[in-house]
C-alpha cells in the first residue's frame, strides 16, 4: 500500500474540527430552564420547593398538633373549634389543600419540563461522544493497517538481506 493511500485513508477520518462544526456547543439546561421562567413560574418554583420539604410538613403537623391539642384539652371557654368536629380547622385545611394542589402540579410540569431539558442535552451529548468514538475507532484501524504495512515491509526487506 503506498504513502498516498494512507494519506487517503487518513483523510476520511473526521478532523476534531470537523466534529466540533457538526455538534452545538454543550449548553448548560439549567441556566437555559432558568432563563426561559416567568416571574410567577419562579414563584411557584419557589413555593413548591418549600411545600416539598421536610420543614414544611413539620409546621404542618405542629400546627395541627397544635389547634388539635387546644381544641380537645384547653379550658372549654378558650376553646374556639370545638372537638370532635373541628370545623374550623378541617375548612383551612381544605383551604390550604385547595390552593397548594394546583401550585404543585405547575411544579410538577416545570419539573417536568426541565427534565425534558436535562434528555435533550443527554440526547445530544451522546451523539456527539459516538461521533468522536467512530472517529478515534476509525484513527485506529488505520494506524494498525500502517502498522501491518510497516510490518511487512520490514519482514519483505529482511528476506531481501538475508538472501
Amino acid at each position: 500500500m503506498s504513502v498516498r493511500a494512507f494519506e487517503a485513508q487518513a483523510a476520511s477520518v473526521p478532523s476534531f474540527s470537523d466534529l466540533q462544526s457538526q455538534f452545538m456547543p454543550v449548553r448548560d439546561v439549567n441556566a437555559q430552564q432558568e432563563r426561559s421562567l416567568s416571574r410567577l413560574e419562579r414563584l411557584a418554583v419557589v413555593i413548591t420547593d418549600r411545600v416539598g420539604s421536610m420543614g414544611f410538613f413539620l409546621l404542618i403537623a405542629a400546627w395541627t398538633a397544635i389547634w388539635l391539642a387546644w381544641n380537645t384539652l384547653a379550658p372549654p371557654a378558650l376553646r374556639f373549634d370545638p372537638a370532635p368536629a373541628f370545623a374550623v380547622w378541617l375548612f383551612v385545611s381544605n383551604l390550604l389543600q385547595l390552593h397548594l394542589m394546583p401550585l404543585i402540579m405547575v411544579g410538577q410540569n416545570l419539573e417536568e419540563r426541565h427534565d425534558q431539558l436535562r434528555a435533550q442535552a443527554d440526547f445530544e451529548i451522546s451523539l456527539k461522544a459516538e461521533a468522536e468514538l467512530q472517529a478515534v475507532l476509525q484513527h485506529l484501524t488505520n494506524q494498525n493497517a500502517l502498522m501491518f504495512e510497516i510490518l511487512r515491509r520490514l519482514e519483505q526487506s529482511a528476506d531481501r538481506a538475508s538472501r
